[in-house]
């Protein structure tokens, strides 16, 4: 007869779950036997039920068995958390060195702007005047290069009025203007208005507009 397969769950029945547990017990300790014969291994089994009653096996003494298991999870676990402090122990003295190098860092700009000089020493004094010195060419240089590039926008923008003056001059304008003519008045053309007098006047030099004579001009 094949047997069905059973479940894994709790048995909600009380008394089923204590025959359940008293079978399954006895089978756990069976094979740890049969494990500690067939293959010479120190075997240990240690169970509570659910009211709390212990129930142990063991191969050889039980007691032994659990101070050499405690023994080695004390070594596991040390050996475990040994790398964990030498990383924690390598951040710390990571942290010290960066403020070490912080604070030198502070007392050098504080030097390079002149102040705290007192305690510097020739050769000292030489190295933070080279390096202001480097740093003033440094300066001077960009310095330089803008003006450079300014003076070259204003040359280009020079150079574009003076296109633009060129390409207004090339303009044609007529402009109408006023002439001097001798002799008979042109026809069609009146003469100034005046008295009487200026009218008997005789005279061969006259003035007038003739919109019909056109000057071209070109600036």
């Amino acid at each position: 007869m094949v047997r069905g397969k059973i479940q894994i769950k709790k048995i909600e029945n009380t008394t089923s779950r204590q025959v359940t547990f008293s079978k399954r017990r006895s089978g756990l300790f069976k094979k740890a036997h049969e494990l500690s014969v067939l293959c010479d291994a120190q075997v240990a089994a240690i169970i509570f039920s659910q009211k709390g009653r212990l129930y142990d096996f063991a191969s050889s003494d039980i007691q032994k068995t659990i101070k050499r298991y405690a023994e080695y999870k004390g070594e596991y676990f040390v050996a475990e958390s040994h790398p964990t402090e030498q990383y924690v122990q390598g951040l710390k003295k990571e942290m010290v060195t960066m403020v070490e190098k912080i604070e030198m860092l502070e007392v050098h700009n504080q030097k390079l702007m002149g102040k705290s000089l007192a305690f510097c020493s020739l050769k000292e004094l030489q190295e933070i005047a080279t390096q202001i010195e480097k740093s003033l060419h440094i300066v001077r240089s960009r310095k330089a290069k803008l003006y450079e590039d300014e003076v070259e926008k204003l040359k280009a923008k020079g150079r574009e009025l003076k296109d633009e003056r060129v390409r207004l001059s090339g303009r044609v304008c007529t402009i109408p203007h006023y002439y001097l003519y001798v002799g008979e008045e042109p026809s069609g053309m009146p003469m100034p208005s005046g008295s009487k007098e200026k009218e008997d006047v005789e005279t061969d030099l006259s003035i007038g507009f003739r919109p019909d004579l056109n000057i071209l001009l070109v600036p």
